[in-house]
């Protein structure tokens, strides 16, 4: 194999994205291992019985989402093992993203780190990854690839709005509470409404940012002259 096919082998965001979600990981899942509530990074709430296994479990099933998400946008996997790519993506949506939307679900009405701005936030995050989810498996189902692609492009977005949530929560209460900084007396109201904020950004730019690159990928092809994958039909079998 040559050196040239080698490092194209491995030019993918499949790379950084692995890399990516092992560091986060490894930051975020020690305080949940215990399984003890008083350590968890969100503030439990304690007439809601359910949201706490309900959080543990979305966190389980969304690492697994997390972890396989490397292997579907892997390019060279997808063309090279099509096997191994369908198990992933089934891994992906049946233990991942399924499980762990309908545990966001659970969860999300009742958090209180954004207040009312972060539950709409989540809620309609949780709403929009079964529905892509759902969308990209038919698609698939139906042998129309294009739109699986598609779809699950919009998907893989939104699962890493949980890494992308981390640098907007700093820079929204960088510029909505400084005084967290320590320059003076937080209001518990506006430091709610700046992790409101940042759930929203955290999946509204990554799924404006797979808009934009599934657009382009789009006119790339339609100036080659090519039809898209999209569009493109099966040929008939013939007799």
């Amino acid at each position: 194999m040559s050196a040239t096919s080698t490092v194209r082998r491995f030019r993918t965001l499949a790379v950084p994205l692995a890399v990516l979600t092992v560091v986060f990981l490894v930051i975020s899942l020690p305080p949940y291992l215990g399984l003890d509530p008083a350590k968890a990074r969100l503030p439990v709430p304690e007439d809601v019985p359910w949201f706490y296994p309900a959080l543990v479990a979305h966190i389980g099933f969304g690492s697994i989402a997390l972890l396989t998400a490397a292997l579907q946008v892997w390019p060279w996997l997808r063309r090279t093992h099509p096997a191994v790519h369908r198990w992933s993506g089934r891994i992906y949506l049946g233990l991942g993203v399924i499980p762990g939307g309908v545990a966001v679900l659970a969860v999300a009405p009742f958090g209180q780190t954004g207040g009312p701005t972060g539950q709409v936030a989540n809620t309609m995050l949780a709403l929009l990854w079964l529905a892509t989810a759902v969308a990209g498996y038919r698609a698939a189902r139906a042998r129309r690839f294009g739109e699986h692609r598609e779809w699950m492009v919009r998907n893989v977005a939104l699962t890493f709005s949980i890494v992308a949530n981390r640098p907007w929560s700093m820079l929204c209460i960088a510029v909505f509470a400084p005084e967290v900084m320590g320059t003076g007396p937080v209001d518990p109201a506006v430091l709610a409404q700046a992790a409101g904020v940042s759930m929203w950004l955290s999946w509204v730019v990554n799924l404006l940012v797979a808009e934009y690159w599934l657009h382009r990928t789009r006119t790339r092809r339609g100036v080659r002259g090519g039809p898209t994958a999209k569009h493109r039909q099966p040929v008939p079998a013939t007799s």
